[in-house]
């Protein structure tokens, strides 16, 4: 597992869509400005807290010529699921391998109600025109994450 840190090239990855459609990081470099956030789980409270806010606050992104990715371990039926349930006007990418999480270092041992595994920890990266990462948020509140990816 890489800890990433601010100045650091992104890592190129290519996943699938809510859709089933492949996105490359690849294709926004030098085009938008890019928020990857990795959360545990589609359809859960603070995810969907999460996506809602992002959703909510779209047309402010969009401003910004910033496009938001959204990355869990869900299998694309379950993004299907997620989007459509609460009507999500952002882009949700399938790692189920986590492959991009462990490449991120957000995929770690965590603990809950006494018991070790293996999960995501909630985590942005802000991502400029070059491909380099501006920002890292590793504390996120799932309630302001819109906030505090637009500040």
């Amino acid at each position: 597992m890489t800890k990433l840190k601010i100045g650091d090239k992104a890592p190129l990855f290519t996943l699938k869509d809510q859709n089933g459609v492949s996105v490359n990081l690849s294709d926004y470099l030098g085009k938008k400005k890019l928020v990857v956030y990795f959360y545990p789980r589609a359809m859960t409270p603070g995810c969907t807290t999460q996506a809602c806010g992002i959703t909510n606050n779209r047309a402010k992104i969009d401003k910004s010529n910033t496009v938001v990715l959204g990355i869990s371990p869900d299998p694309v039926s379950r993004l299907q699921k997620f989007t459509a349930k609460h009507q999500l006007n952002l882009t949700l990418l399938s790692d189920e391998s986590k492959e991009v999480a462990d490449l991120y270092g957000v995929w770690e041992k965590k603990m809950f109600l006494g018991k070790t595994f293996l999960g995501i920890k909630r985590t942005t990266f802000l991502i400029d025109l070059s491909g380099k990462i501006s920002k890292i948020i590793d504390n996120v509140n799932t309630k302001t994450h819109h906030e505090d990816i637009l500040s």
